[in-house]
């Protein structure tokens, strides 16, 4: 009952924490980070001990699904480049600096104990860079360029992760018969794999149509193609991602609105949750720790974490400017082009290295440590320590910073959606071709409207302005008000009251997108 308890006082904290990062435009997962710390060093034991392989299966698995499904295959093909730049190279100096940092301040610890501490710290989580950039206009290759390094790195640091994790059990050593088969059927058979389960699921959604149950169909399947991964010796992160975005990307697939709405929510919800439970789970877990640490270590860990703090932000800064400079020698622009402030320059340089703020997927990893790791508490201390500190000096300075350096304004997808409204309205104007009543005519009235503004807009997404938005807005506002009186004098039951409730939230829905 102690730990329902806890969780339930967490989530309340958690929501007092997201109202107050939304209200001062922070990333909300710094103020986890500060209650983590918090609860770490507050006289809290629960004896609270997740199994290592349910720990990963459990935060990331949903997370990186998440991610892979909104990731833009066609914008990654474009900014191939500096994403692969930054989810191998970057990743990879990272990882070998700290490891030989950590095995430089701590003698004795095996190497590959040190390449996993590397690869904990090393991918950067964009969770909390996109919470802060929420409401900035940064130029389109950058947010590309940030949303799909943090789908990759994921991949490939947990890669990493795990064979150092399989060295350190078969003795402490990273050999090449450990790695290469490995490697090989993590990269080439997890790849085929994971498209071949999303094939299967995309044959299974159509036939539910049940909100309800198609979430839990979804949530059973993420889970479901983690551990089968597993089991099967593959790499359950790329079995992960390619399932997700070949699902992404399937018209078999694709859900109808009343199905899509609602599971979009849940999804979102159950990333907020895990972010939540994640950073106060480590806590938790450090508290005990902490407390049972010999004289001195305290002091030595701090030492360490603060040493690995350093070297993966200069790294990873030193990386992006560097990586950035030699681009723009080679990156011309046509005469008479307009200016594209995502080009490679310093400045962009800057803000990539400087998004490289740490979260969940860190926190999961260094929790599914083995309880028989080597230096395990100095190990979670170090990657406690690196989400925090990089979540406090760059995630706090981000904003700022992106504000200081005076981007000009990125048009991309604002044209994409005013190409696509017009096309989208021609082929409603279309299937509209043979009516002759009333009511078509009024729908093709509509619909010319919003194609002719799109088409003559040059700036925003093309949306149009209908007047009867809000007449129909009063309207349905009139009717919800009379539905409830109805309700409360009991002319209607509950049963009459939801249904007539439901058509009125879709129609508010479908007003509320009319501007």
């Amino acid at each position: 009952m102690a730990v329902f308890e806890t969780i339930l006082v967490m989530l309340a904290v958690a929501v007092l924490l997201l109202g107050a990062a939304r209200r001062w435009h922070l990333p909300y997962p710094v103020l986890l980070a500060i209650a983590g710390a918090a609860v770490a060093f507050a006289p809290i034991d629960l004896g609270l001990a997740l199994d290592p392989d349910l720990v990963l299966a459990l935060f990331v698995a949903p997370v990186l699904l998440d991610a892979a499904y909104d990731t833009s295959l066609r914008d990654l093909r474009h900014h191939w480049k500096p994403v692969l730049s930054l989810a191998l190279v970057a990743v990879g100096l990272t990882t070998a600096a700290v490891a030989w940092v950590v095995q430089w301040m701590t003698p004795g610890l095996p190497t590959a104990a040190a390449i996993a501490i590397g690869a904990i710290v090393a991918p950067p989580d964009a969770v909390a860079a996109t919470t802060v950039l929420r409401d900035l206009k940064l130029p389109h290759r950058l947010a590309v360029i940030l949303n799909g390094e943090a789908l990759l790195n994921d991949a490939s640091t947990l890669l990493i992760y795990r064979l150092a994790v399989a060295a350190v059990a078969a003795g402490g050593s990273v050999g090449a018969e450990v790695v290469a088969p490995a490697f090989l059927l993590s990269v080439v058979v997890s790849t085929a794999a994971g498209p071949l389960l999303g094939w299967v699921t995309g044959r299974l959604i159509p036939l539910i149509e049940d909100p309800p149950t198609s979430i839990i169909l979804q949530f059973v399947t993420t889970f479901g193609v983690w551990v089968l991964a597993e089991r099967l010796g593959l790499s359950p992160i790329l079995t992960v991602v390619g399932y997700a975005m070949y699902l992404a990307r399937s018209g078999r697939a694709y859900m109808p609105a009343r199905m899509r709405v609602p599971s979009y929510a849940v999804w979102d919800t159950t990333v907020v949750v895990l972010n939540v439970l994640a950073f106060l789970l480590i806590g938790l877990e450090l508290g005990p720790v902490i407390a049972q640490a010999k004289p001195g270590e305290i002091g030595r860990w701090i030492e360490v974490g603060g040493a690995v703090l350093a070297t993966v932000i200069l790294v990873r800064l030193l990386w992006t400017m560097a990586a950035a400079l030699y681009a723009q020698r080679y990156t011309r622009r046509l005469p008479g082009e307009p200016r594209d402030d995502g080009l490679p320059s310093w400045r962009t340089g800057l803000v990539i290295g400087w998004a490289g703020t740490r979260g969940i997927v860190t926190f999961a990893t260094a929790l599914a440590l083995p309880g028989d790791f080597p230096e395990r508490g100095m190990l979670l201390f170090a990657a406690f320590a690196v989400t925090l500190g990089t979540l406090l000096i760059q995630g706090l300075t981000l904003r700022p910073l992106v504000m200081m350096l005076r981007f000009a304004p990125d048009d991309t997808v604002d044209a994409e959606v005013r190409r696509a409204r017009v096309r989208t309205a021609e082929a409603a104007m279309k299937a509209l071709e043979a009516r002759s009543d009333q009511e078509a005519a009024a729908v093709r009235a509509e619909l010319v409207r919003e194609r002719d503004f799109a088409a003559d807009a040059t700036a925003g997404d093309g949306r149009p302005s209908f007047p009867i938005k809000a007449l129909r807005a009063e309207a349905l506002a009139r009717r919800r008000q009379k539905l409830l009186t109805l309700r409360r004098n009991g002319e209607i039951g509950d049963e009459a009251f939801h249904r007539l409730e439901e058509e009125l939230d879709l129609a508010d829905m479908a007003t509320a997108t009319r501007i």
